[in-house]
């Protein structure tokens, strides 16, 4: 049995007395992760179509933003008529009714010794929400206030199989990281992590933000 199945509270909120009650509510309602949204074939599925490309690209150490270490990348377009299934239900939960969404789905594969340092993405390249479903691992996604990082500190686990959403103001005012092994404890039980695959997806960013520069998504060739 998993660890994360005998814990029921996926946020924790750090310094409680730190936080305006508003803040809290905001954040309830626009960053959580939902348990098991997707299953276990589910899963399976959507390894056996992204595999096979990440084998072929090697373990990177340090990323263009210095965000993230020991991971491998890639953009995705097109899928399978099961897997598209899945990313229309991830758009779904995640975005309102009207959200124009990239075409691109972003496939980030982090190393069991791999760490998401605290960044916030780069509003020229996504907009509102950040979304996505992990596969392989548990995970511990850590949200600071960019100006009280040491007082408003939301903690997020992310159970293998869940998915997870940052939005508005968790998406432009925290930043946000994955634990190392180390640092992953949660109500003092330490959750296990190896290698986590998360299929992420992300709305375009708003034209004020986009500075006369093309959005740079790395597509990967459609066959290989």
């Amino acid at each position: 049995m998993r660890l994360t199945l005998a814990i029921r509270n996926l946020i924790k909120f750090q310094n409680l007395d730190k936080w305006p009650i508003e803040m809290i509510e905001e954040m309830k309602t626009c960053c959580y992760v939902k348990r098991d949204f997707i299953t276990k074939t589910e899963e399976s599925a959507l390894l056996k179509e992204v595999e096979p490309h990440m084998k072929r690209l090697r373990y990177e150490k340090s990323h263009w933003d210095d965000a993230i270490h020991l991971y491998r990348e890639r953009e995705q377009r097109k899928w399978s008529d099961e897997n598209c299934e899945v990313i229309k239900r991830i758009r779904s939960e995640s975005f309102g009714p009207n959200a124009e969404h990239l075409t691109y789905v972003h496939i980030l594969d982090l190393h069991k010794n791999g760490v998401i340092k605290p960044h916030i993405d780069s509003i020229r390249y996504c907009g509102d929400v950040i979304t996505g479903v992990s596969l392989l691992s548990d995970a511990i996604m850590r949200l600071r206030h960019k100006d009280r990082k040491d007082e408003l500190i939301v903690d997020l686990l992310m159970p293998r199989r869940s998915l997870y959403r940052l939005g508005e103001l968790g998406r432009y005012e925290f930043t946000h990281e994955v634990l190392g092994e180390n640092e992953s404890i949660w109500e003092s039980s330490k959750i296990e992590r190896n290698r986590r695959i998360s299929i992420i997806c992300r709305d375009i960013p708003k034209k004020c933000n986009i500075q006369q520069e093309n959005i740079e998504l790395k597509p990967i060739p459609e066959t290989l």
